[in-house]
């Protein structure tokens, strides 16, 4: 029927195809090393849990620069050996990153996490505050300061025995004096992520292994540079030694900070060691040399052939040594990474009209009809005829 052709063609030239632009694929795009977004198994007694904790997800970006994304090495040639798995050496003052080796890879801090604790109970406890020790506090495993239960101790006291003696007692004590293990741990993991330390998930005041425990190299030397910026911790990292309150029939007596960094490396101001079992051996700290500050972080490393504060030492040494223009391969970061905004729609993809602008479809249709309406009636009229 040549009608139905014709109002066909009528309404293929009244309405133009619309052409709609396909999507562009987007790229993919790999953040952070599969093998290190937990810490290395199998997990120890301590850590196991039901549910097991999630592994922390991986930032959109690597928090630090791109860089600091790596896996493996970065920075000038000619880093010393080291026996950790993770390291970096950052300038203190600036927080440009000068090396480093995967610096995000997650491991188990060990006491090293004592820094964290000790800033966020610098920011939430009035340090000449007196707390009195408990028979919970001495029963406590692993390393000790030696409060007990009687002892009248100020918050200042007992951040001595935390950073200096890695006591795990005093943990305790300020832990309890926060509102106990579970909303001190609440507090340090809200100070870790607000400073952007997102690698790092606290299970324990102390550092004692719990589950879902980890940070990384980048974390610690972060978390030290903001914790140096606190008087109160400066000083007390740097301590030598301290009169130390005794308790009950236990007279007081001196402690020392058990720091060989601080002890035999000239220019050291301070610095955390750790051990477990599970974590190895950890280390962050700080050095002063011809008016440059670095620190140095280093997590699951060995004592073997070379002590660890002789590996800090090296990799201080070494960086003294690097001009001070060399270019930083990234930096550590003040504050957490503001969200990333939402995604702008690529002007191509989101082009849904036609190449040719669309007439308004009214008129148009309007017009449609009377043409058809004026064929349908031409050939009505020849039919009667």
């Amino acid at each position: 029927m040549r009608w139905v052709a014709t109002v066909t063609v009528l309404l293929a030239l009244a309405c133009p195809a619309v052409t709609v632009a396909k999507p562009q694929p987007v790229a993919s795009v790999t953040v952070g090393c599969a093998s290190q977004q937990v810490p290395p198994g199998p997990p120890v007694e301590e850590e196991k849990a039901a549910p097991a904790s999630a592994p922390l997800p991986w930032p959109p970006e690597p928090v630090g620069g791109p860089q600091m994304g790596t896996c493996d090495r970065i920075g000038p040639d000619g880093a010393p050996d080291l026996t950790a798995a993770s390291w970096v050496l950052a300038d203190l003052d600036t927080g440009a990153v000068l090396a480093a080796r995967a610096p995000h890879a997650r491991h188990r801090p060990a006491s090293t996490l004592k820094v964290l604790t000790a800033l966020t109970a610098v920011r939430e406890l009035n340090p000449d505050r007196v707390v009195q020790g408990t028979a919970e506090d001495q029963a406590i495993d692993g390393s000790k300061a030696g409060i007990g239960p009687g002892g009248q101790y100020t918050v200042r006291q007992l951040l001595a025995g935390l950073l200096l003696n890695s006591g795990n007692d005093t943990a305790e004590a300020l832990a309890r004096t926060m509102g106990g293990d579970g909303p001190t741990i609440a507090k340090m993991t809200v100070t870790a992520h607000e400073l952007g330390a997102l690698d790092t998930r606290p299970a324990t005041p102390s550092g004692l292994d719990g589950p879902g425990m980890a940070s990384s190299a980048y974390d610690l030397a972060l978390i030290f540079r903001a914790a140096m910026r606190e008087p109160l911790f400066a000083e007390t990292t740097g301590l030598h030694s301290i009169p130390f309150p005794g308790y009950g029939d236990h007279p007081g007596f001196v402690l020392y900070n058990s720091s060989k960094l601080l002890a035999h490396y000239e220019g050291t101001i301070g610095g955390k060691t750790g051990f477990t079992e599970a974590a190895r051996h950890t280390l962050v700290a700080a050095a002063e040399r011809g008016g440059r500050r670095l620190v140095v972080a280093l997590m699951r490393g060995e004592q073997s052939p070379t002590p660890m504060w002789r590996q800090g030492a090296r990799l201080l040494d070494w960086g003294f040594d690097l001009p001070a223009t060399t270019p930083a391969v990234g930096e550590l970061v003040d504050a957490a990474p503001a969200p990333p905004p939402p995604p702008v729609a690529d002007p191509a993809t989101s082009q849904t009209l036609a190449l040719k602008p669309v007439p308004p479809l009214l008129p148009v249709g309007l017009g449609v009809l009377a043409v058809t309406g004026m064929v349908i009636g031409g050939i009505a009229l020849r039919r009667r005829h």
